[in-house]
């Protein structure tokens, strides 16, 4: 599909109100572009390295993408009306309005395929892109192929390489594994190839479930060794427990474990292990904290650069 980039020059200070005015008009995939600095903590509990911005200088532009049959011309319109009528309390800028077509989206959604390549993890697990081969493989290695990355989870991050350590340390052969905002699926094939009987994945994000699915697929693993579905403990609404894992693996990010920590004792078994990563090293203490508060005994805490893995029975 031919999506056409709908773009409007504004300031800091009005993007959130024309932001939410595009949402309530129908259009999907708002994005904000402005120069305004992350602050430290923002930037401390992201996954990825945050290139420098420019000087702020309050400008601002705010787009979204509309599909084929869109009424274009009524959304600018009603938006130059919106600017009008918001220039009466506060600064708009320019308040231009640009449009241009993006190419179909089948092309951009795989053109990360361009940057991922193979490598190694821990000698002998190979991450292995599946529309390629790679001269490196060795006999004894274990392969993981991956076909859909537009979930979070390849491997190469430091957390995810701390949680399958975890996985090879402490792992024995048929335990269960319950992967808690599984992404890609990465440490949910990962267990089923180093001997768990059974694997459940679960991720807030329908697109993750999806990306799981395929991955697991490439990898020729059935539902009844490993399955993924959408949900989320920490909702008012969640499922309770239908089933207890020898253990419990959730690469998140600190301010989700600390809150999980108290909702995940149902879904394990009486001697289960919780293996936590995706905590920033300033986070550290106060994930601690939550696990022992929530009766956890840690028995293991590895460090890898920034990040901090805790394993806990």
């Amino acid at each position: 599909m031919i999506w056409t980039k709908f773009t409007i020059e504004t300031t800091v200070e009005a993007e959130d109100l024309l932001s939410e005015f595009l949402n309530e008009s129908g259009a999907e995939g708002v994005m904000i572009e402005d120069n305004v600095p992350l602050t430290e903590e923002e930037i401390s509990e992201m996954f990825v390295d945050i290139p420098l911005v420019g000087e702020d200088d309050g400008t601002a532009k705010v787009s979204c993408f509309l599909p084929e049959g869109y009424d274009i011309d009524g959304l600018r319109r009603s938006v130059s009306e919106e600017l009008k009528r918001l220039s009466e309390f506060i600064d708009v800028g320019t308040g231009n309005i640009s449009m241009e077509p993006t190419s179909d989206d089948s092309t951009w959604q795989n053109n990360w395929k361009e940057f991922f390549k193979p490598f190694r993890l821990y000698d002998d697990i190979v991450i292995l892109p599946n529309w390629m081969t790679w001269d490196e493989i060795k006999e004894d290695d274990t392969v993981v192929r991956i076909e859909s990355v537009m979930a979070f989870g390849t491997g190469a991050h430091e957390t995810t390489n701390l949680c399958i350590g975890q996985i090879k340390k402490y792992l024995k052969d048929g335990d269960s594994i319950f992967d808690i905002g599984c992404g890609s699926g990465i440490l949910s094939m990962i267990g089923v190839y180093l001997g768990a009987g059974y694997v459940k994945g679960i991720d807030i994000d329908p697109q993750a479930i999806k990306s799981s699915h395929e991955n697991a697929s490439v990898n020729g693993f059935k539902e009844d060794r490993i399955d993924f579905e959408v949900g989320n403990l920490l909702a008012d609404d969640s499922k309770p427990a239908d089933k207890k894992y020898d253990i419990v693996v959730a690469n998140i990010l600190a301010d989700v474990i600390i809150p999980l920590s108290e909702k995940v004792r149902p879904f394990m078994k009486e001697d289960g292990l919780f293996i936590t990563s995706g905590i920033i090293d300033t986070k550290e203490d106060e994930v601690r904290a939550a696990l022992l508060k929530n009766g956890f005994d840690i028995i293991d805490t590895v460090h890898l650069n920034e990040w901090v893995c805790f394993v806990a029975r």
